[in-house]
């Protein structure tokens, strides 16, 4: 009795470790892909004021949750494909069934036309699974045309999107071709390899769309950098090339005073893990991002917004 109950607490635990392990992974996972979408956006926003990303010191979390403003759309369009794939199958799958149907009917005419409904089908999808082997012909011509076509600025997006596209016409229509022919179906290795090349095609033109998200960002939030906290920073030290737009002053001298100038004008684009990253109100070619360390050489206040309540 005791090695019976001993062995189904044991097969207990391990259904638990199973069933953990089949959550753990797929976040773990999910995890992993929305930190490299917000970490592409986050590095192309910053490095738009000259800031390396790496140099803030955002952890895990933050980038985590920078992601869906980068995935948002992206997302948005793989569900409407993903539909219209789901709703084209249905409707594929059920004529070739109706097809089959007839082409097994007792009168010979109705069979008949059956037949030769499949054979219209099955030249139609042909066709289709070899355009899209052309298409990916064309997208992979485009990969391998990288070193004369890497200033063309599109191309990071368009190689990507004709190469999902031809991989996914030729799953799509052998998928259909084998419905009608079951000899015509695909071998498992030619449906991996399709699979991995859209899968890897769908990943580099959502990775381009965060960092195009990102260098969005970073021009709307040029334009509005008044919208960003306003702060007041004293130095014990003069700043030196600080923009014409920052208003200096200084403090008045005093024993206990151990601050003596003041910077107006400084706006707070991100505060990382222990320093600060400002910006003036109005950016022009010359300027620069200020970066200030957190460690009591500066005082900084937090002005209220200027609107009524």
């Amino acid at each position: 009795m005791a090695d019976e109950k001993a062995a189904a607490e044991d097969g207990g635990v391990q259904r638990l470790i199973s069933w953990a392990a089949s959550v753990v992974a797929p976040l773990s996972v999910l995890t992993t892909v929305l930190f490299y979408f917000g970490y592409a956006s986050s590095r192309a926003q910053f490095e738009y004021f000259g800031v390396d990303v790496d140099t803030i010191g955002l952890s895990t979390q933050d980038y985590v949750m920078r992601s869906p403003q980068a995935l948002l759309t992206p997302l948005l369009v793989l569900v409407l494909i993903g539909v219209a794939v789901a709703i084209g199958h249905d409707v594929s799958r059920r004529r070739v069934h109706a097809a089959a149907v007839a082409s097994a009917d007792a009168d010979e005419a109705v069979a008949h036309q059956g037949r030769e409904r499949l054979a219209r089908l099955e030249r139609s999808f042909r066709r289709l699974e070899l355009a899209g082997w052309c298409v990916l012909a064309v997208g992979t011509l485009l990969l391998f045309g990288y070193a004369w076509l890497q200033d063309w600025t599109p191309y990071p997006l368009v190689t990507p999107l004709v190469m999902a596209m031809g991989a996914g016409l030729a799953l799509f229509s052998a998928r259909i071709r084998g419905l009608i022919r079951p000899e015509a179906k695909p071998r498992i290795g030619v449906v991996l390899a399709l699979s991995l090349v859209l899968v890897t095609d769908v990943f580099w033109a959502t990775a381009t769309v965060a960092q195009w998200s990102g260098r969005g960002s970073a021009q709307q939030l040029a334009l509005r950098l008044e919208r960003l906290p306003s702060v007041i920073v004293d130095t014990r030290e003069r700043l030196n090339s600080v923009s014409p737009t920052i208003k200096e002053s200084a403090l008045p001298p005093s024993a206990a005073q151990t601050f003596h100038y003041r910077y107006r004008g400084l706006h707070l684009l991100i505060q990382g893990k222990d320093r600060l990253f400002l910006v003036p109100g109005e950016l022009s070619p010359s300027d620069f991002t200020i970066m200030l360390p957190l460690d009591g050489s500066v005082r900084l206040q937090f002005q209220f917004e200027n609107s009524p309540p």
